[in-house]
């Protein structure tokens, strides 16, 4: 009897397991779109002549010249710089020590003047100076913060602790051109919700190939967007600075990093619940992300993406313009999005600012 009642209970958890699989995407999206009955504290949108800071919370500015060429960008914004002090103190690789780069961050929210707040340049050294943030005070001082790379570890303490949106785009020393600067001019300034595409590929070729759209799994997903770095974002797993994935629109690109180092870390965030909570995934561009010296005992870095990425039962794709591109695209973190991995699109369902 007792042998029995165990088997009816396996059957039936076997059961309740099928169930629970079969609608984990509904749920992780209803759990989304709940997320927002509290609402993101958006800030206002941006207009010339306005004042935003320019930070350094990873690596410095090498010389004046750097600087010169930093501001020349936020001018051609329309935007009027106000440059953090610590912009090219030297403490190693990075632009100051933590409590000198921290503190600028923390006076840059604070400063009533300043309406967004640029990071220069990633590198490494933001993940430090995250427990020496005034949460309180980014909350009570609406900003968006925007960067990328190293920057991810910023952005996930601040979806984390905050109720504030922020947006993964290039960082001042990137080279902002058409690709960049429209979208993020739209979506910053106008309060715009624009659609991602992959781009028409420019190949001399019958069938082009670069920039196609890679489906581990197809379908259309909605959720809140949250990513940016897989090498700072996996490194955050366990911490109290990464945010709840649960119904999320995961978005994720590298760089410099070979085929067996991506593997390792998507394996940290499916051992730590992260991928399975999520209700789609997008993978954008893994630049360099070869190991030369192994030849066909490789994993390509698709293989890697789609053993990881296909058996999550949510629409997962890999080809959007976020990385360590020219042209990468700007993600707004916290806001509602739609993605058709088929198509490789994504639509974002709201503004990010008011």
């Amino acid at each position: 009897m007792t042998t029995r009642r165990n088997a009816l209970a396996g059957m039936g958890a076997l059961a309740a397991a099928a169930m629970g699989a079969a609608s984990l995407n509904a749920r992780s999206v209803a759990t989304s779109i709940a997320r927002q009955t509290l609402p993101l504290i958006k800030p206002k949108r941006l207009r010339a002549g306005d004042t935003v800071g320019l930070v350094a919370p990873a690596g410095f500015v090498p010389d004046r010249f750097g600087i010169d060429e930093l501001t020349e960008t936020v001018r051609a914004m329309g935007l009027v710089p106000r440059l953090a002090p610590n912009l090219q103190e030297r403490y190693g690789y990075l632009a100051g020590t933590d409590v000198s780069r921290a503190a600028a961050l923390n006076a840059m929210f604070r400063d009533k003047d300043v309406r967004a707040i640029f990071a220069v340049r990633g590198g490494w050294g933001s993940e430090r100076i995250l427990p020496l943030l005034d949460y309180s005070a980014l909350a009570a001082n609406p900003k968006l913060l925007v960067g990328s790379s190293d920057i991810t570890a910023l952005h996930m303490a601040i979806a984390a602790k905050t109720n504030l949106p922020s947006i993964h785009a290039p960082n001042v020393a990137s080279s902002w051109g058409s690709g960049s600067w429209d979208p993020f001019r739209r979506m910053v300034f106008d309060a715009e919700v624009p659609t991602y595409a992959p781009p028409t590929p420019s190949e001399n070729r019958l069938v082009p190939i670069g920039n196609h759209v890679r489906t581990f799994r197809p379908g259309i997903a909605r959720g809140h967007l949250l990513g940016g770095n897989l090498s700072v974002l996996s490194a955050l797993a366990g911490t109290p600075f990464l945010p709840d994935f649960t119904g999320a629109i995961l978005f994720l690109e590298d760089t410099n990093e070979a085929e067996y180092r991506i593997d390792r870390m998507l394996s940290q965030l499916a051992l730590s619940g992260i991928l399975g909570k999520c209700a789609g995934v997008i993978f954008g561009q893994c630049t360099n992300c070869t190991n030369p010296g192994d030849g066909y005992g490789n994993f390509t870095i698709y293989e890697v993406l789609d053993q990881h990425l296909g058996p999550l039962g949510v629409p997962a794709f890999q080809g959007a313009q976020i990385g360590h591109i020219s042209g990468q695209v700007s993600m707004p973190l916290g806001i509602m999005a739609e993605i058709d991995a088929t198509l490789g699109t994504i639509r974002l369902l709201e503004p990010v600012v008011s």
